[in-house]
């Protein structure tokens, strides 16, 4: 099973955007994620630069409008996400767990990732092959 698992730092909705991290919590944060590869459960992470240097488009009535960070209406952000193979959600809540979080308000999100067999023949068939070309291209 896939997990990603969503690091939303306490106050990052409300980041300007030059904030950087503090070097004693990277060099934690990075002592956790080499021990996600050393398990061989790490696929893949990331960090996020804070709202203030991104964008969303909304999409009232089918037409796409643009909105530039910050968003005032926004109570969290997400920082930045890790996605982790293991063989179940209480896994996942383990290593989630074992993060060396910076803040006393900062919250991992779980989230089980579908795998395309899950879902049923109809909706597989209307993805076609995409999801294969996908991993293809993944290992090259």
């Amino acid at each position: 099973m896939r997990f990603m698992m969503l690091m939303i730092p306490g106050g990052y909705e409300k980041a300007g955007p030059d904030k950087m991290p503090d070097p004693k919590a990277v060099e934690a944060m990075m002592k956790y994620n080499e021990a996600l590869k050393e398990a061989g459960v790490l696929l893949s992470l990331d960090g996020l630069h804070p709202p203030t240097k991104g964008a969303r488009i909304s999409f009232a009535a089918g037409k796409p409008a643009v909105r530039p960070g910050p968003f005032p209406d926004t109570r969290e952000a997400l920082g930045g996400y890790w996605m982790i193979r293991v063989n179940s959600q209480e896994e996942a809540i383990a290593w989630a767990s074992r993060c060396p979080v910076p803040q006393n308000n900062d919250v991992i999100e779980i989230r089980q990732v579908f795998e395309m067999e899950e879902f049923p023949e109809d909706v597989q068939k209307a993805a076609g092959d995409f999801p294969d070309r996908m991993k293809a291209s993944a290992k090259n």
